[in-house]
């Protein structure tokens, strides 16, 4: 725990830290939220979950390669902050607009503004990390970060699925909103020093022709950087299909726990917080296992384990109805997924130069959008033909396999050299 301590002392990393870990606990009230709106509208629903999921989505395939080209020209603290401000306004507005109207739409055009600003938010949050602090403390970073963030994701679900259950929707928008003005003020506290700050070389021009075309550029030079990189490549393949499994889950998976467990949103609750403490502990695992086996094999080795783990939950539940042994199993599955996550992040902070960082994580987010959306809509209509468990199931075994291939082939080459860039 002293490495831990250690950058805790940096009082930048603490700010942005924190600014994440209260914003997260928000977005989870938001989701849990959403959800409890949903059930209200169309009752247990896959296809109603995953139209209103895709409202979270769709604006990354629009938005994303030019929010990460701005991400590595514009001041990464000012854009955090702004896109904050603005997600505050709009995820207040939801249910004023919903008691106003009584209609989903005016709901679905609010979520899809939020989720256009996170489209900004996300890259120039990822790459602002190795701005923090130094290279060396790169992976105990993105542990600390990835995990706490998650706990506070995961007590955001706990504690909102109870709180919702009982009170309402609307009290998760409102405390959303608040946590998005309490990450921007915390963000708003950190000084970085000026030799992080962004390049000069990266003017603010005016939005003429010769300025549109070097921004195209830009975004063109990103994606031909992953298409050559064969372990960018792996990383992203691989979070693509974590997130698929996320995808099936919020659909199908959230409809199969509520048929079993008999609650909307309680159960989702104390699943989740499983979940979250596993993954806990699968980041305090993480440095240590990188650095005796190397990110790459970690990453598919923890695949494998995430779809064991994920079959198993399904057939306790489903078979055995052993609420306990269901427990354990999402505690087993966060443990796994944990190190895919930080190490994927840690490597492609390694991996990529300063001045491409907003590019790379905005095509990350397209992938794991893109990800989460098939998956979702695939399973929400496969549940129409087969039972939600017999869905997760085929998810499950599709993780384990593509992580023994991984395993197989040895992922374990050196870094790639940095091409040219702009």
């Amino acid at each position: 725990m002293g490495r831990f301590r250690d950058i805790l002392r940096d009082k930048n990393f603490v700010c942005f830290w924190l600014g994440q870990v209260i914003s997260q606990f928000g977005d989870r009230l938001n989701q849990m939220a959403l959800i409890a709106l949903v059930y209200r509208a169309a009752g247990g629903s896959p296809i109603a979950l995953a139209k209103v999921m895709s409202w979270t989505i769709i604006p990354s395939f629009f938005f994303s390669p030019f929010a990460g080209a701005y991400a590595d020209r514009w001041d990464r603290r000012k854009t955090m902050i702004a896109t904050d401000l603005i997600r505050a306004v709009l995820v207040a507005l939801i249910p004023l607009f919903f008691w106003k109207t009584g209609a989903v739409l005016p709901v679905y055009i609010l979520v899809f503004g939020v989720f256009t600003a996170s489209c900004f938010f996300l890259p120039s949050k990822l790459s602002f990390i190795p701005d923090l602090v130094p290279r060396e403390q790169l992976l105990i970073a993105n542990s600390l970060t990835n995990t706490t963030m998650l706990l506070a994701a995961v007590l955001g679900v706990g504690i909102g699925g109870p709180l919702i259950d009982a009170i309402g929707s609307d009290c998760g928008f409102f405390l959303d909103s608040a946590t998005y003005v309490g990450s921007a003020i915390l963000l708003a506290a950190i000084r970085t020093p000026p030799a992080v700050r962004p390049p000069a070389a990266e003017p603010r021009a005016p939005l003429r022709s010769g300025y549109v075309i070097a921004l195209l550029r830009d975004i063109a030079a990103g994606f031909a950087y992953v298409c050559a990189q064969p372990q960018i490549r792996s990383i992203f393949v691989t979070i693509f299909l974590l997130l698929g499994a996320a995808g099936a889950l919020y659909t199908a998976g959230v409809v199969f726990i509520q048929k079993a467990f008999g609650s909307v949103t309680r159960d989702l609750g104390i699943l989740a917080i499983a979940l979250g403490a596993g993954f806990f502990v699968g980041a305090v695992a993480c440095g240590r296992l990188a650095a005796n086996i190397g990110r790459m094999r970690l990453m598919s080795g923890a695949l494998v384990l995430s779809g064991i783990f994920l079959l198993a939950f399904v057939g306790v539940v489903a078979y055995r109805g052993a609420w306990q042994l269901a427990y354990m199993c999402c505690f087993l599955l966060g443990g796994a997924v944990g190190p895919v996550f930080i190490a994927g992040n840690t490597l492609i902070h390694e991996l990529i130069p300063e001045q491409m960082r907003g590019r790379i994580f905005s095509i990350l987010g397209i992938v794991m959008n893109a990800g989460f959306l098939a998956a979702m809509f695939l399973a929400a209509h496969s549940a129409a033909f087969f039972s939600p468990e017999t869905v997760i199931a085929g998810i499950a075994v599709a993780l384990s396999g593509y992580g023994a291939i991984g395993m197989m082939r040895g992922r374990a080459a050196p870094p790639p050299a940095t091409p040219a860039v702009r």
